[in-house]
């Protein structure tokens, strides 16, 4: 059970915050936390009542759609099931790039500029509203109750984001100190650094981790190297996301820490898409979410049938998501949770993952330490990073059709040797495409050079 503070926290601080900030996470909360319990066939109802009238909004208020819908005849007024949406085509990132400002809503105020993390090698920019936040809090504060852990329990986050990271101004260090929460930086994964974060994880005894499965998973294989107990502390949960999470990491870091790891599917583009559960099923935030699963070929694919993730987020008003491709792979399943919840059930998950690099000097880094520098630059579509040997790294950039090169293979070159060390030979190639790796999956960045 939760403690006192821990209830001030989650019943007044929060959400008074989230007020402050114009956001209605906790009325959201609270219908989420009724709903979860709904037979499936009434979620599904509200799904299609939201759908229609997200449909009917970008219509009436979004450019993009609106000429979208009447080129392809498509009338909003007469969608009747989710499986109405497989009359338009999906959303990709180059048809973000392209209508940047086209799929802004015409009254739309607040909205954020937002970057996806890059690690699937093409930079995206694009806009969220305060309800599509609103939202996502919710759903995430949702799935963290399921595991008996709040906000306002101690929480450690590892993490890399140079948006999380960049904010820890004076207002954001009050707040995470209110709220009970650290971050870790996980760029930086030397011995020096792990050791740092395993003294201060001990010293902390947070109720609940969150992070990459990949820091995480190092954390808790250096603490083992050097004989220090991490089992002992009382965490409850490890949260893992933003990563493929893999069986060998979920067995370390329930090993070493004693406790069972949740894992979370989702991005700043795609929204919260599905959490897992206790009892071990990734549970779709369907109220929010439409998910579709679809072939090589565009098809609809029906549950049990394996192929890419599409999404259409509902809580997008403001800068609609509709049927985006997100490039993960994954199934949808149609059984029972025995959790009793009625959200539907997200299978054997392919995301996207990133490895860590080493530096000249043996530093451990993680891989977005070097996508960050790639993934801003003007007129790049794709890229690959690939780490040879500790002296030589390989870039690879696919430009945009007419795009500027010029100088571009400066920036990269000058960001890598600031991370990786100023001897280290950076190779920049402009390329037409980027090969996948023999499985036929994509990494964007691998390296041969072994971590200690």
């Amino acid at each position: 059970m939760s403690d006192f503070y821990t209830r001030i926290v989650s019943d007044v601080l929060f959400p008074l915050q989230e007020r402050l900030k114009k956001h209605d996470t906790a009325r959201v909360h609270r219908q989420m936390d009724a709903s979860q319990w709904w037979p499936r066939e009434r979620i599904l109802a509200l799904q299609l009542q939201r759908l229609q009238a997200l449909l009917k909004y970008a219509d009436a208020h979004v450019p993009y759609y609106r000429g979208l819908f009447a080129q392809t005849g498509f009338d909003p007024a007469k969608v009747r099931s989710v499986a109405d949406l497989q009359s338009l085509p999906f959303l990709t990132k180059a048809d973000i790039r392209a209508n940047s400002d086209a799929l802004r809503a015409d009254n739309a105020v607040g909205l954020a500029r937002f970057n996806t993390g890059g690690s699937s090698g093409e930079p995206l920019i694009f806009f969220i509203g305060t309800e599509r936040v609103s939202h996502d809090v919710a759903a995430k504060w949702r799935a963290t109750r399921w595991w008996d852990v709040d906000i306002g329990d101690r929480e450690i986050v590892v993490w890399g984001s140079p948006i999380e990271l960049g904010t820890q101004d004076r207002v954001r260090l009050i707040r995470d100190a209110l709220m009970r929460t650290e971050l870790l930086p996980a760029f930086e994964m030397s011995d020096e650094k792990v050791d740092g974060f395993i003294a201060r994880i001990r010293e902390r005894r947070p109720r609940m981790l969150f992070g990459y499965p990949s820091a995480i998973s190092h954390i808790a294989l250096r603490a083992e190297q050097r004989g220090v107990r991490l089992d002992d502390l009382g965490i409850k949960v490890v949260f893992c996301t933003s990563e493929r999470l893999y069986d060998h990491q979920r067995e370390t870091i329930t090993r070493l820490f004693g406790c069972p790891v949740a894992n979370g599917y989702g991005g700043r583009d795609a929204g919260f898409i599905a959490h897992e559960c206790p009892s071990g099923n990734m549970h779709v935030t369907a109220e929010d979410i439409v998910v579709e699963i679809i072939d090589e070929a565009g098809r609809v694919l029906p549950h049990g049938q394996s192929g890419e993730i599409v999404v259409t987020h509902l809580a997008t008003r403001d800068y609609p998501f509709i049927r985006y491709r997100t490039g993960d792979i994954g199934t949808l399943g149609d059984e029972a949770c025995p959790c009793g919840r009625g959200l539907p059930i997200l299978k054997d998950i392919q995301g996207r993952s990133t490895d860590f690099v080493v530096a000249e000097d043996g530093t451990v880094l993680h891989g977005l330490s070097l996508i960050y520098v790639v993934r801003d630059l003007t007129g790049v579509r794709a890229f690959k990073i690939v780490q040879e040997s500790r002296s030589l790294t390989r870039v690879l950039l696919v430009p945009e059709a007419g795009a500027n090169t010029a100088g571009m293979d400066a920036i990269v070159i000058e960001g890598f040797r600031r991370r990786l060390g100023a001897g280290v030979d950076v190779a920049v190639e402009f390329v037409e495409s980027i090969p996948a790796e023999k499985s036929g999956k994509f990494r964007y960045v691998v390296s041969h050079v072994a971590v200690r």
